[in-house]
């Protein structure tokens, strides 16, 4: 069998990454590599005492070897230092073999950590090294914020990123997709992964609102629910002017978040919402349906119907997250299950014939029907992003 990808984690010194690193290789029953450490064993020298002979340079290629090496394995999970994955060449290299995720840790949080230890050659003037660096920690796909939270919760976070989500490249960036069954019954863990840390909207039709939007809207820290009515014959102007009413009402301003909770008409027309909506606001998908999970929830389509057609007003608004919680699934009417078949079998067609395995087509097996799906349409997406070619194929049987 295979082994898994190698999870790498990086960050700025007293960000964590070796505490952190020992706990999910612990949890995930994984080899851990902490790759300062396993240089002084090498070397048999201390890294003040490596920097002290060679220098930094020295230092940097003693790093970059080890690296190399590292990266021809897989099932690891790994600790860099906080400049290894500062150099180009082997950030590229490590996320071509493994997950990569960035610890970010607030500089209070590092002021502490570095007064409580000592040994590190750079440390003298952190604060400025931090903003040399932070540019290149946030080409980084994954990124966990580490303030408040025991190392343990961040490790959580570092698993949920690294084992159960996708990565979607855009020309803005990119967004991540969590697929991970109970992560709405969770989300007060993961609300500030999830981008629902903050002031938040959550829009929903009145079949779902019931059912998940309200303890949403409950577990989440500051959130308010707007219920639209349900159906394709309300993905309308007047359906997104009321919106608009309601956020103003709620005092929703650029920095609100906005959540689409539902199917492909809630996500379209809560998605033109946060394109338009002050020239803009973030936007999350939390798709409850098949079909949205697999196909409108990833590629930033977003708009709404006119009398003369579907989708004549619209844009492109990619989100800042994709929330996929297979567990809703199990309330999805059998109909509906079929629709999002339909999609999962097309995805198959088109690019991954093992879709195409009636043994796989069950609601035992949605998280990995789930995942093989969307992996299609994010390879569509990523290589046409604005719907000037290849992703037409995604029109099949249209």
């Amino acid at each position: 069998m295979n082994k898994p990808r190698n999870i790498v984690i990086t960050g700025f010194m007293g960000s964590g990454k070796t505490t952190v690193g020992a706990l999910v290789a612990a949890r995930l029953k994984r080899p851990f590599v902490d790759m300062d450490a396993l240089i002084e064993e090498r070397s048999g020298l201390s890294i003040p005492q490596i920097f002290a002979r060679g220098g930094e340079v020295f230092f940097r290629a003693l790093e970059r070897g080890l690296a190399h090496e590292l990266a021809l394995q897989r099932g690891l999970v790994i600790a860099t230092g906080g400049g290894t994955l500062v150099q180009d060449e082997l950030r590229g290299m490590m996320g071509r073999q493994g997950r990569l995720v960035c610890l970010q840790a607030g500089k209070a949080e590092i002021r502490a950590r570095l007064a409580e230890s000592d040994g590190r050659p750079l440390a003298g003037d952190w604060q400025k090294l931090l903003a040399q660096r932070q540019a290149a920690y946030a080409q980084i796909p994954h990124q966990v914020l580490t303030a408040g939270k025991s190392p343990q919760q961040v490790a959580d976070e570092v698993i949920l990123l690294a084992e159960r989500s996708l990565y979607v490249q855009t020309p803005q960036g990119g967004y991540p997709i969590l697929i991970s069954g109970g992560i709405l019954r969770d989300i007060d863990r993961y609300a500030d992964l999830c981008g629902l840390g903050g002031s938040v909207v959550v829009i929903a039709n009145e079949t779902v609102a019931p059912l998940y939007g309200e303890a949403l809207v409950e577990r989440l820290p500051d959130a308010a629910l707007i219920t639209v009515a349900d159906g394709e014959a309300h993905k309308n102007l007047a359906t997104a002017a009321a919106i608009y009413d309601q956020m103003l009402a709620l005092g929703a301003d650029r920095h609100t978040t906005l959540a689409a909770l539902g199917g492909g008409v809630v996500g379209d027309t809560a998605g033109y919402v946060a394109a338009t909506y002050m020239r803009g606001i973030p936007f999350v998908q939390i798709p409850t349906t098949l079909l949205a999970m697999v196909d409108a929830s990833v590629g930033g389509k977003v708009g709404v119907d006119l009398p003369q057609g579907k989708n004549l007003i619209g844009a492109f608004k990619q989100p800042q997250q994709v929330i996929i919680d297979t567990d809703v699934l199990a309330t999805l009417p059998a109909a509906q299950w079929r629709c999002g078949m339909a999609e999962v079998i097309k995805h198959g067609l088109i690019a991954r014939p093992t879709l195409l395995d009636p043994a796989l087509w069950t609601r035992e097996n949605s998280p990995q029907l789930v995942r093989q799906a969307v992996q299609v349409k994010v390879q569509v997406v990523e290589a046409d992003p604005f719907e000037r070619g290849i992703r037409a194929h995604l029109n099949l049987g249209h």
